[in-house]
This record gives structure tokens, sequence and C-alpha cells, in this order.
């Protein structure tokens, strides 16, 4: 005779010794769990990123007014934005900065690498020339060298004998007088980005039978661009602004030309307005070649590539409302 079939429904989850009733006497029916109530996430709000937009906002428009309700031919600024003698100005102040700054680049880097030598008379001399570069004034070199004909009325080279004074015009007095103050910042700054480059580099390169000179130029110096060109390109943009102190030495610059226009219109402060857009211009374009050039060379350095200024405008017009992440989506 068979035994009787079990009839005893099966639990739909597992049971546990607690499963068990009160009395002992069997297993209670456990109901489904109810799934987790959703998180309601509250993005952050930044009050004072809107408080201080619209301070600037009102301050900004208060600059305009003031400049659109003073006396100011506005007609007169754009009219001489493309003028041919403030064209030509641009150019020679773009021309001038190149030169200069390649100068400055070139002598600052043996500069640097003099006062990095063992050897005290080339880290003497090194020192001295910064010392007084650094120490004077740029309008007062400017100036020593547009009358350098006081102290050598004759350049005499054995090769090549001139009076100085048709020697030193303004375009080269403005080189030079530009050119050695900014070698001399240019070595302070090649100097620190060679001593950002571990020693160990350097020793590697000895042990494997590198000279000096080939180690400075092969393990060194590639090493030590990514310190160095940041700072290089802030001193070309300043470098822009500086050449304007060429003025003085009747070198014919932006802000040369456009005072020479005002002196015959009597229009000065529309002269001066271009003479800045024309700045603002030049600096932008130059401030924009930095930008991509310091991110080039931060290729291999960081995991990710900072943003285009493109990438910048549009993530800093969109986080006044910074979203929260919940379970992976955005709210």
């Amino acid at each position: 005779m068979s035994e009787p079939e079990d009839k005893t429904p099966t639990p739909a989850v597992p049971l546990t010794k607690d499963d068990a009733g009160a009395d002992g006497a069997g297993p209670v029916a456990k109901s489904s769990p109810l799934p987790p109530e959703a998180v309601k996430a509250i993005p952050v709000r930044h009050y004072g990123r809107w408080i201080s937009a619209a301070i600037v906002l009102v301050l900004f428009g208060m600059v305009v007014a003031a400049f659109v309700n003073a006396d100011i031919t506005w007609p007169t600024v754009g009219r001489y934005l493309n003028h041919e003698t403030i064209l030509t100005g641009a150019i020679n102040t773009l021309w001038i900065t190149l030169l200069a700054m390649l100068l400055g680049v070139v002598l600052g880097t043996v500069l640097a690498v003099m006062r990095l030598s063992k050897n005290p008379v080339m880290s003497s001399v090194a020192w001295g020339y910064i010392w007084v570069f650094r120490g004077t004034p740029v309008l007062v070199q400017l100036l020593i060298w547009y009358n350098l004909a006081v102290v050598f009325p004759i350049l005499d080279l054995g090769f090549y004998r001139d009076e100085m004074n048709d020697v030193m015009t303004p375009f080269l007095a403005a080189l030079l007088g530009l050119g050695l103050n900014e070698a001399a910042y240019m070595a302070e700054i090649s100097r620190a980005g060679i001593q950002s480059v571990d020693e160990g580099q350097t020793e590697a390169a000895h042990a494997l039978g590198m000279t000096g000179a080939r180690t400075m130029r092969r393990i060194v110096l590639p090493q030590a661009m990514r310190v160095i060109i940041p700072p290089t390109g802030n001193e070309f943009v300043n470098m822009l602004k500086t050449s304007s102190l060429a003025y003085a030495i009747q070198y014919s610059e932006l802000l040369f030309s456009a005072t020479r226009i005002s002196s015959r219109n009597l229009e000065a402060m529309e002269l001066l307005l271009v003479a800045t857009i024309w700045y603002l211009l030049l600096t932008t374009v130059f401030s924009v070649c930095q930008y991509y050039l310091e991110r080039h060379f931060q290729r291999g350095a960081a995991r990710e590539l900072p943003p285009t200024p493109w990438q910048r405008v549009r993530k800093s017009l969109t986080s006044f409302r910074t979203p929260s992440q919940v379970g992976g989506k955005t709210v």
C-alpha cells in the first residue's frame, strides 16, 4: 500500500529559522519583499554663481554705457581700424615681437645652461647678465640702446665701420632692448624647466655613454619643455604689449602709428581705442595658439587632455545647474 501524497505548498522564498512560528508549530508564509523607494536627488543650487554673474553684467553694462555716452566719435574708430598707417603699425608690432622673442628664447636658453654650469666663470657671467637686465626698466634699456652713439660714436668691427647713429636705427634699438631684456627672464624660465627634470635622467644618460651636451639636447630639454612652454607663451603675450614702449624711440609700432594720426585729427581717444582693439585681437590670437601648444606638449603626460576653449565655454554655460548622478542616470 503506497503512502499518501504530500499536499503542502512550496514556499516562494527560502525559509530561515525565524520563519518558523512563535510556537514552533511550523513555517509561516512570507510575502514578497517590496522594492526600495526611489531616491529623489535634489540638484545642487549655485545661487552664488547667479548673483556674481548678475553683478558682473551690471558693472559691464555701466562701463559700456559710460563709453557710449562719452564724447567719442565712434564712426572714427571704425574708419581707422583698417587704415594703412594702423595696419603698418600692427605689422611692425608683430614683427618686432617675433624677432625679440626669438632672440630672447635662444639667448635665454644659453644663459640658463651657463648658469647651471660648474664653470664658475660661465655661471658668474650668466648671473651678472640676468642681474643687470632684470634690474633696469625696459624703457631705460631702449633709450640707452637708442643713444649708444654717445658712448661709441663709431662702430668698428674690423670688417665693417660706420657711424653708430646710422647703424642704431629705431628698429635695431627696439630689437636689442626688448630681446636682450627678454633673454634675462627666459634664462630663469629655462633654468626652472631644466631643474624640474629628475637627476636620474641625466645619470642614466651618462651611464649610456652620452656626453653632457648630448644629454642636455636629447634628454633634459625635451622633458623640460612641458615646464618651459606655459611661461614662455605668457612672456610672448607680454612682449606683444611691452613692444609699445618702442614708441619712445620713434619706432613706428602700433601705438606710435595711432598717436601720429591723432596728432593730426586731434581725436586721441578714438585712435587709442583703435590701438586697443588691435592689441586685444593680437593677444587673443596668441593666447589661443599658446593654449593649443601647451595642450600638445601635455600629450603623454596627462591621462586626459584639457578641454578646448569651445568645450570650456560650453561647460561654463551649462554649469549653473550641476546635474546629479543617481543609479547611472542624470537627474
